[in-house]
């Protein structure tokens, strides 16, 4: 829904050298996935105490916020998807890796609450992407099944974890390109945006996507 990844990408960039570890952006881009503490467990091992991991995963995504407070806008085109997909009464949910204070930091920003019938963050997981469970806890909680949704994704973790609960998605290409999804299965379409998008119901109750 927004354009953001690079700039976590900087603030983990920033952190891990005040840690002591040197990483290029494309090193960033390539190994730093998943919910904050599983990421720093995979870097340090057990250099950190739970309560030094969380320290440390908080003060990553306060400078996120703070350096994107400015700057977050909605990908083009998106906000008439979602008015479409509100009038047509499609049951949509939010699943993403970021905390809790992220995921409403954003939400709240760019004003989604009418348009999202639940929000599950990585506070609420035990297992972050690529493993599916924060799709298959939006899908529960909007009494779908999960091989029925279409995710919207734009990273490989997210695709991936998308492929494992058996659902289909759709790449939203603004940081990686598609040559870095190309083994990873049930992607429909790559797009750098929303505008040539169209969603339609037909008269048997189903929903379509057009690109």
């Amino acid at each position: 829904m927004i354009d953001n990844m690079m700039i976590h990408h900087r603030a983990w960039q920033k952190k891990l050298k005040e840690l002591g570890l040197e990483m290029t952006l494309d090193e960033v881009k390539r190994d730093i996935h998943g919910v904050n503490n599983e990421i720093i467990k995979r870097l340090f091992g057990d250099r950190f105490t739970a309560e030094e991991i969380a320290q440390i995963a908080w003060e990553k995504e306060a400078a996120y916020r703070e350096i994107y407070a400015d700057q977050i806008r909605m990908l083009p085109g998106l906000q008439e998807f979602l008015d479409t997909a509100k009038a047509l009464k499609i049951p949509m949910g939010i699943g993403t890796a970021a905390p809790k204070k992220n995921a409403e930091f954003a939400v709240e920003a760019l004003k989604l609450e009418p348009y999202f019938q639940t929000v599950v963050h990585s506070d609420m997981v035990d297992r972050g992407k690529p493993d599916p469970q924060v799709f298959e806890m939006v899908a529960a909680r909007l009494q779908v099944d999960l091989k029925d949704c279409v995710i919207f994704e734009d990273s490989p973790t997210g695709a991936q974890a998308a492929a494992n609960g058996n659902a289909q998605s759709v790449i939203l290409n603004t940081t990686h390109t598609p040559d870095e999804f190309e083994r990873i299965s049930r992607i429909q379409h790559f797009m750098t945006d929303y505008k040539n998008i169209q969603l339609t119901k037909s008269d048997d109750g189903a929903f379509y996507l057009q690109f």
